[in-house]
């Protein structure tokens, strides 16, 4: 087995660098989301024909969330790795290998078509679920802009399991340029295909970015050699052991998805444009998660595996707890210039053309209560693939399971405790100044998707301590280093931004710029003096990181010929 897991231990830098080339090839997709959101702000803004697009989303979303999940690459990896043999030059096809990837390939692809199909002729009967609150016209908008995007988790699933073997080979390059073009797609749809069809198309414009999500992962796992095909030669053996293994953590992910169902299907019984509110307010927060807490998780998880698989403890031990640490170090500071400069934020990123100061404050004061738990959520994606790679999914599940029924209780509990009782509205909008702007009550979702993750962190937490740390001191120090850290660079933050406003106003975009990067950078100076003067582990190992190492870490790139 060490043998084989040669080729997950190829020559990649350590941790830290994976996870920052990583975090870089995110970069560019996640400015493209910020574009494509922009464009979506300018061109439509907060309005009912913007919340039926999100709110079919959804149930295409699950789809893709709870089948592709069966083959991701923290399912398939084990079992490829055992069915192929290692050559010369760190890995070799073989025909066994190639067979079971033909053979995952055809009963997924049967499987997600079946079920897209049956969705198909169910949707005006399952339309409540996702929107519940809207009337029967626009109800007719969102069964008809759902059944255009049910291509996209057929086509994103197969990209998915495509993108298992990129990633299996190290070719995160590669695989990071999938959600690049699925943006662009959206971003065509809504600059090229609105003016033409409505609303519609955007949702073409999601099934273009679909459709070349797919192709790009297709074709390198092609020329990596493997070339799935549909086959009648199907081991439902192997079948068998892929779903039990997979399903534990499907289960865990499709009941995150169907919080998330719930919860929009609630704001649709609230003001005109909420949806909007929370979906805009969801993609910014989801921002520093996917750079920094899936980053680190993904570099983590191939080193997790090989060292769990070679009964290394230690060495366990030692990723687990260096990727928990970057984690805080990162994002810590991130939630307090979040939740400090969360106006400047939406106003830069979203606020043009149909996007009104209204909208800016809504999503602004969404944004600040989704950021509390940005460190939770990235922690999690950390936590839970600790498991997995011990091949354990039954507790996440029983955790992301109890917490996603958690977030729908409380979203439920918390709009009826804002709208009956006066004081505690008045608190709420006073706090995140939004008096007097309708719609607030949208704010009790991300208030409870925000409280629902946190104790989820806490029990994966809990869970891992005593399971694989026991004994360890694991976070402690770096997070109370960086809490205190980051409470200096919330409050430089605040104090730089209360100065400089007088200096750079609040009506243009490059005022509402200057005040966002000025305070943020003389934040982040404080906060780094502060970690110093503690003698704070992380931020020497990434001061080291930038002076001798960044520039090797380029040598994960793939070369023309890879590509």
């Amino acid at each position: 087995m060490n043998k084989i897991l040669r080729i997950i231990n190829k020559e990649f830098g350590n941790l830290g660098q994976a996870a920052l080339m990583l975090g870089l090839f995110n970069l560019l997709s996640q400015v493209l989301g910020l574009f494509r959101d922009r464009s979506i702000a300018h061109f439509i803004g907060p309005s009912p024909a913007l919340d039926a697009y999100y709110a079919a989303f959804r149930i295409p979303d699950f789809i893709f969330v709870s089948i592709s999940s069966l083959v991701s690459i923290t399912v398939i990896v084990p079992f490829i790795l055992e069915k192929m043999k290692v050559g010369e030059n760190e890995s070799e096809v073989n025909k066994e290998a190639s067979d079971f990837i033909s053979q995952i390939f055809t009963v997924f692809l049967v499987a997600i078509v079946a079920i897209s199909v049956i969705i198909f002729i169910l949707l005006p009967y399952i339309v409540n679920l996702t929107a519940g609150g809207f009337n029967a016209d626009m109800q007719y908008q969102v069964v008809i802009l759902s059944r255009i995007m049910l291509l996209s988790p057929i086509l994103l699933g197969l990209s998915n399991l495509f993108g298992t073997i990129t990633q299996l080979f190290h070719r995160f390059f590669v695989y990071s340029l999938s959600p690049i073009f699925y943006n662009f797609g959206i971003i065509a749809g809504v600059i090229f295909f609105y003016p033409i069809w409505g609303i519609k198309g955007l949702a073409f414009g999601v099934v273009l970015g679909a459709i070349l999500h797919f192709l790009i992962q297709a074709i390198a796992s092609a020329m990596l050699g493997f070339k799935p095909k549909l086959t009648s030669k199907i081991d439902y053996s192997n079948i068998k052991k892929v779903l039990n293994t997979s399903l534990p953590r499907t289960l865990g992910l499709s009941a995150n998805s169907m919080a998330l169902i719930v919860i929009v299907s609630f704001a649709s019984f609230l003001t005109a444009g909420s949806i909007s509110v929370f979906t805009f307010a969801t993609n910014l927060q989801a921002i520093p998660q996917g750079l920094i807490g899936l980053s680190y998780a993904v570099a983590a998880f191939p080193l997790l595996a090989r060292a769990y698989a070679s009964e290394n403890k230690s060495e366990f031990k030692k990723h687990l707890r260096i990727s928990a640490r970057a984690i805080i170090f990162w994002t810590l500071p991130i939630t307090f210039l979040f939740i400090v400069l969360r106006a400047q934020i939406v106003r830069v990123i979203l606020g043009s053309g149909s996007f009104s100061w209204d909208s800016t404050r809504l999503v602004a004061a969404s944004l600040a209560l989704f950021s509390i738990s940005i460190f939770a959520q990235s922690m999690i994606s950390l936590l839970s693939r600790a498991y997995y790679a011990t091949g354990e999914t039954k507790k996440p599940l029983i955790i992301n399971v109890a917490c996603s029924m958690l977030i729908i209780l409380l979203a439920y509990v918390l709009i009826h405790v804002f709208n009956d009782y006066p004081l505690f509205r008045y608190f709420i909008e006073s706090m995140f100044k939004v008096s007097n702007i309708p719609g607030t009550a949208i704010l009790m979702l991300p208030l409870a998707y925000s409280l629902g993750t946190i104790l989820n962190f806490v029990l994966h937490w809990v869970a891992v301590r005593k399971d694989f740390m026991e004994g360890e001191t694991f976070i402690f120090k770096s997070f109370f280093q960086s809490l205190g850290a980051s409470f200096f660079i919330g409050a430089t933050a605040y104090g730089t931004l209360y100065i400089i406003e007088p200096f750079f106003g609040t009506t243009t975009f490059w005022g509402v710029l200057f005040q966002g990067l000025i305070s943020g950078f003389v934040g982040l100076v404080v906060g780094g003096i502060v970690l110093y003067l503690l003698k704070n582990e992380e931020i020497k190992e990434f001061v080291e990181t930038l002076k001798s190492k960044f520039w090797k870490a380029l040598r994960i790139l793939p070369s023309q010929e890879e590509l």
